[in-house]
């Protein structure tokens, strides 16, 4: 059973408040950059760096990172599945805003820090979430959170962007027993 929790207008309302949280928490904003985290995070990313670039006054470089090969779990799976990482600038002495769909465990985003250090070292790292649905297994926070939707750990949190055949939408969903 599906039930949605986020329709298509609310998810525009709660994206436009997130960029307007990170032009507002990056007053000195020519060094931003925003990095999806494959798959569900660059969907938001590619929709954040614009409007932040309309607030701010100026383009922000969007770009997304996978992260198959940092998690920590890949001697229990099989072979992931590699995406592109395409960040269009140098993130050495940046603010990078890295930024995923739904913020569960954490340990994508330990996998996605791990990256992105392969790639330089950015003055600082900021976490923005569509989603925060809590049972984090390490110790990391957001920085930017569109929604907190308690869940328990047996349901799924499915955000449906339109870029992945979706309705931009957001259903919680009962996991299989």
């Amino acid at each position: 059973m599906s039930i949605p929790v986020v329709n298509s207008t609310v998810l525009g309302r709660v994206i436009a408040r997130m960029a307007h949280e990170i032009a507002e928490g990056n007053p000195s904003s020519d060094d931003l950059v925003v990095v999806g985290i494959q798959k569900g995070g660059v969907a938001l990313a590619t929709r954040l760096a614009p409007a932040v670039g309309r607030i701010v006054g100026h383009p922000v470089p969007v770009g997304c990172l996978d992260v198959a090969m940092y998690r920590d779990d890949l001697d229990r799976r099989a072979a992931p599945a590699v995406m592109p990482t395409e960040i269009p600038v140098d993130v050495g002495g940046r603010t990078v805003v890295l930024v995923d769909d739904v913020l569960f465990s954490g340990r994508t985003v330990r996998a996605a820090l791990d990256a992105l250090a392969d790639l330089g070292r950015p003055r600082r790292i900021q976490l923005a979430v569509l989603v925060d649905r809590g049972h984090r297994e390490l110790p990391i926070r957001a920085d930017f959170v569109g929604r907190n939707l308690p869940t328990s750990r047996e349901q799924r949190v499915d955000v449906r962007w339109v870029e992945a055949g979706g309705d931009d939408s957001v259903h919680i969903t009962e996991a299989p027993r």
